[in-house]
């Protein structure tokens, strides 16, 4: 599965999803500032997830228009130690996750 981690998520968290996932970062894509409605369509024209802490995505775009499946982390802060502790719940949710639907995760 490709996964996009958005730009709010700490990049070493990327090491975290192991080898059953390809996992890239907006940053290391060069898509950084990218509004949402881009960001998703270049997303989902190659990955199969977008793990986001973005909590407008869900209000602002239409997401079962996407190819793609979105996870929302809500977090105390973006700083990796208040994100990580949803990484196992977000790799579960991941594995049945469905293009065009939204998954909250709450660290």
């Amino acid at each position: 599965m490709r996964v996009l981690l958005d730009e709010q998520i700490d990049w070493r968290l990327a090491r975290a999803f192991g080898p059953v996932h390809d996992v890239d970062t907006v940053r290391s894509r060069g898509w950084l500032g990218k509004t949402n409605g881009v960001l998703l369509r270049a997303a989902a024209a190659e990955y199969d997830a977008l793990v986001t802490m973005d909590r407008g995505i869900e209000h602002q775009q239409n997401l079962p228009a996407y190819d793609l499946a979105v996870v929302l982390v809500t977090a105390r802060s973006n700083r990796r130690a208040d994100v990580a502790p949803a990484i196992p719940k977000v790799l579960e949710i991941l594995a049945s996750a469905r293009p065009g639907r939204l998954y909250t995760v709450a660290a």
